[in-house]
């Protein structure tokens, strides 16, 4: 006697598991956070009402809630006020009991309120979606059980914690914690690996936080991105259409004066030129550190920590980390130079009451003493921000 309407062998199973938790992935990284929380790019009506009740069958999120805790996120990122930083709240915190950290900011009015604008307020979402949340899910589990029989109850559980696991565990959590790094964005955003295959994208969590608005998530050529994948294919069909993606860098040669047009390019490309910056003082942070080392009464600094340092803000450090940097510092002209440097330069695109003249200047300025600071990487850095087009 058959208990169900489809009967497949073991891998058949398993293949439905992972294209049913796919879907949902697809749904929450090209709807929810591409479309709605960023306004990366329009769907086509139907795409977005498949999407919404999709994600009501398989996760009963409320679309209002769920684009306003990540866009607080955003806002507040790695702060008190963020609702699940691994910096603040440790790793093991975020990565086991996200989906708990979710839940409780989904109950604050004042995050709904704020956050959650221009999010869909039709009959559907007034009368079916959230006023029904937890219905969807049983229906889920019902159409399982009626299509594979009770072998289904396993496929709907892989379902409901599938985004609880890789989004609200490892994307909120391993995706502010470990990885790679493009852009030395104002935050602890990661890659967590190159190929967003298995969360639609979204492992490539410090390029997104780099250019937030961008629909697409991968920025390197040996980077994919599968969520952009099926944005480009549905766009090729007019079911969408892409809005913003993330500039591009492009070179031109060195310009001789500094001028607006180079301003704007720095600008545009800060995050891309603090990366690039750390990097090019690789060598003279690794001599530096060498011969800072051989002093016994100086702290014992690993060099990647160093140049993680460099590429944050100062006023981001730890307190003691800031104690062990203002110490080497003190004892390094060349370190004191790079750091100070690296400094003055953040001042061209930080907000202030800065004319665009007054910008410029201040750029032309710091590339004049990077090229008479006799620090060799320095002196080339300042001929590549001059090539930033």
């Amino acid at each position: 006697m058959h208990l169900s309407l489809l009967t497949l062998p073991w891998w058949g199973y398993v293949v439905v598991s992972l294209v049913l938790t796919h879907i949902t992935i697809a749904g929450v990284t090209i709807f929810l956070h591409r479309s709605q929380a960023h306004r990366a790019l329009d769907l086509h009506p139907f795409v977005s009402h498949f999407f919404r009740f999709w994600l009501w069958l398989t996760t009963g999120m409320v679309t209002k809630e769920w684009v306003a805790i990540h866009r607080k996120h955003h806002a507040k990122c790695e702060t008190p006020e963020d609702p699940h930083s691994p910096q603040v709240l440790g790793i093991k915190k975020v990565l086991f009991e996200g989906a708990e950290l979710y839940r409780a900011e989904s109950k604050n009015q004042e995050t709904l309120d704020k956050y959650g604008r221009g999010t869909p307020d039709d009959w559907l979402e007034c009368n079916i979606y959230p006023p029904h949340s937890g219905k969807g899910i049983v229906l889920m589990m019902a159409i399982n059980l009626v299509l594979f029989g009770p072998i289904g109850l396993t496929i709907w559980a892989v379902q409901m914690a599938w985004i609880p696991v890789t989004a609200a565990g490892i994307i909120n959590g391993i995706g502010h914690y470990w990885g790679y790094r493009n852009f030395a964005a104002e935050d602890a955003s990661t890659n967590i690996v190159p190929w967003g295959i298995i969360i639609g994208g979204e492992e490539l969590h410090n390029n997104h936080h780099a250019y937030g608005t961008s629909a697409k998530l991968s920025a390197k050529w040996y980077e994919f991105d599968i969520g952009w994948m099926y944005i480009r294919i549905m766009a090729m069909f007019g079911l969408a259409k892409v809005l913003r993606v993330a500039p591009k860098v492009s070179w031109q040669p060195v310009r001789p004066n500094v001028d607006l047009g180079m301003l704007q390019a720095v600008i545009t490309h800060r995050y891309d030129v603090v990366a690039r910056y750390a990097s090019s003082m690789k060598q003279v942070l690794a001599d530096e550190v060498s011969r800072l080392k051989a002093n016994a009464h100086m702290p014992q600094v690993d060099l990647s920590a160093l140049r993680q340092w460099l590429r944050l803000e100062p006023t981001a450090l730890q307190t003691q980390d800031k104690a062990v940097l203002d110490k080497m510092l003190a004892r390094s002209d060349k370190l004191d130079t790079i750091y100070r440097m690296r400094a003055e330069l953040s001042a061209v695109w930080e907000r202030s009451n800065a004319s665009k003249e007054q910008l410029v200047k201040r750029l032309q300025d710091w590339c004049q003493k990077a090229e008479a600071s006799g620090i060799e990487a320095l002196q080339e850095f300042s001929q590549r921000l001059r090539r930033y087009a």
